[in-house]
C-alpha cells in the first residue's frame, strides 16, 4: 500500500491544480478583478501557512537576514505576482484548458533558463542532447499553435453546467493572441523563478519559510497592484458565491496542499516522477471544463496541447538518459537541487 501512495498523491495534486483553473476561470468569468483575486488568494495562502511555519521554523525565521528577506521578496515579485498575475488574466482571456497546457511549459522554461546559466549542459551529438533541444523546439511550436491557429470548435457535450462560461471560443484573435502571450510571459517567469529559487535556498534555511516569506511578500505586492487598478469598493466585497470559493480553494488547497503533495511525491519518488505527472492536469481541465464549464474546446488547443507534452517528455527522457548513463562530462551535478525545486509548483 505504502508504494502505491506516491502515484496517488501525484495525482490528487494534479487533480487540485486543475481545480485552480477551472475556479479562477469560473471566478474571472463572473466578473472579479484578476488583481484583486490574486491578492484574496495570497492572503488566504499566508493565513493557512502562518501557523505550522511559527510552530516548526520560528528559529529559522528569526536568523534570517536583511539579505535573504530582500531576495526573499524579489523572488515573490517574480514567481507570484508577475507570474500568476500573467497567468490569471491568460486564462481570462483564453481558457481553462491553455492555462492548464501552460503547466507543462514550465518544466522546459526552467531547463531552458538552467541552459542559459550553465546550470545545465547539453551535447547535441548525443541523443539525450537532442531530446532536450528538440523539447525546446516542441515547447515554441505549440505555444505557437495554441496563439494563432484555432481551427474548428468542438461543443461541449452536455448542455448543463455548474457554471456557464461563453467567452472562450467567441473572444477576439486579438484577445485570445494577448491571453496566449500572457500564459507564454507566467510559463517564462516561473521557468526563471525555478532557477533564481536554487540559488536562493542555499542561504535560506527552510523551503517552508521561504515559501511562507514570498506568499506574505507577493500578498502585500498584489493589494498595491489591486488598489491601483480597480478602487470601487463593490468590486472587492465577496459574497456566498464562486468568487469566495475560488479564492478559499486557491489559497487553501492550490497553495498549500497541493505544493506540499508535490514536495513529498519529489521526495519519495524523485522530480522527474513528479514532472511526468504534469500532463494529468491537461487532462483532468478537459474533462472538468466538460462538466463545470460551457467551455469547449478547438482543435488548435488540442493540438498545441498535445505539442507541449511532448515538449515535455522530450526534455524528461534526454535528462533521465543522462543520469542513467552517469554521463558526468556533460551532466551538471549542481542541477540537482534545481529539478527538486523545478517541480515543486507554486
Amino acid at each position: 500500500m505504502d508504494s502505491k501512495k506516491p502515484y496517488f498523491a501525484a495525482i490528487v495534486s494534479q487533480i487540485t491544480f486543475a481545480g485552480m483553473s477551472l475556479f479562477s476561470k469560473a471566478a474571472f468569468a463572473s466578473g472579479m478583478n484578476t488583481y484583486i483575486f490574486l491578492f484574496y488568494r495570497q492572503t488566504v495562502g499566508t493565513l493557512f501557512l502562518l501557523p505550522p511555519t511559527i510552530y516548526f521554523k520560528r528559529k529559522e525565521m528569526a536568523c534570517l537576514s536583511v539579505g535573504d528577506l530582500w531576495k526573499i521578496f524579489m523572488q515573490a515579485i517574480l514567481g507570484f505576482t508577475l507570474g500568476l498575475n500573467a497567468y490569471g488574466l491568460g486564462v481570462k482571456y483564453t481558457s481553462a484548458t491553455l492555462g492548464a497546457a501552460a503547466f507543462n511549459c514550465v518544466p522546459v522554461t526552467t531547463f531552458f533558463f538552467a541552459l542559459i546559466s550553465r546550470m545545465e549542459k547539453v551535447n547535441i551529438r548525443k541523443a539525450s542532447g537532442m531530446a532536450k533541444i528538440g523539447g525546446i523546439m516542441l515547447c515554441i511550436a505549440g505555444v505557437a499553435v495554441l496563439a494563432f491557429y484555432k481551427g474548428p470548435y468542438f461543443k461541449p457535450l452536455f448542455n448543463f453546467h455548474l457554471f456557464q462560461i461563453h467567452q472562450s471560443h467567441v473572444s477576439s484573435q486579438k484577445t485570445w493572441i494577448l491571453g496566449c502571450f500572457l500564459l507564454l510571459v507566467s510559463s517564462l517567469s516561473w521557468g526563471l523563478w525555478f532557477v533564481l529559487q536554487a540559488w536562493v535556498l542555499k542561504t535560506c534555511p527552510s523551503p517552508l519559510v521561504l515559501t511562507f516569506g514570498q506568499t506574505f511578500s507577493s500578498a502585500i505586492q498584489s493589494f498595491v497592484v489591486a488598489i491601483a487598478v480597480e478602487r470601487n469598493p463593490s468590486q472587492w466585497k465577496l459574497a456566498w458565491n464562486i468568487r469566495l470559493f475560488a479564492v478559499l480553494y486557491c489559497g487553501i488547497f492550490a497553495m498549500c496542499v497541493a505544493n506540499y503533495l508535490s514536495s513529498w511525491v519529489i521526495k519519495k519518488k524523485g522530480p522527474v516522477f513528479q514532472a511526468v505527472s504534469t500532463p494529468f492536469n491537461l487532462i483532468f481541465t478537459l474533462i472538468g471544463s466538460e462538466f463545470l464549464l460551457n467551455d469547449g474546446v478547438s482543435l488548435g488547443s488540442i493540438i498545441g496541447g498535445m505539442l507541449l507534452v511532448l515538449s515535455l517528455y522530450s526534455v524528461l527522457w534526454g535528462k533521465k538518459k543522462e543520469m542513467n548513463c552517469h554521463d558526468t562530462e556533460n551532466y551538471n551535478t549542481d542541477s540537482v537541487p534545481l529539478e527538486k525545486e523545478m517541480l515543486d509548483h507554486i
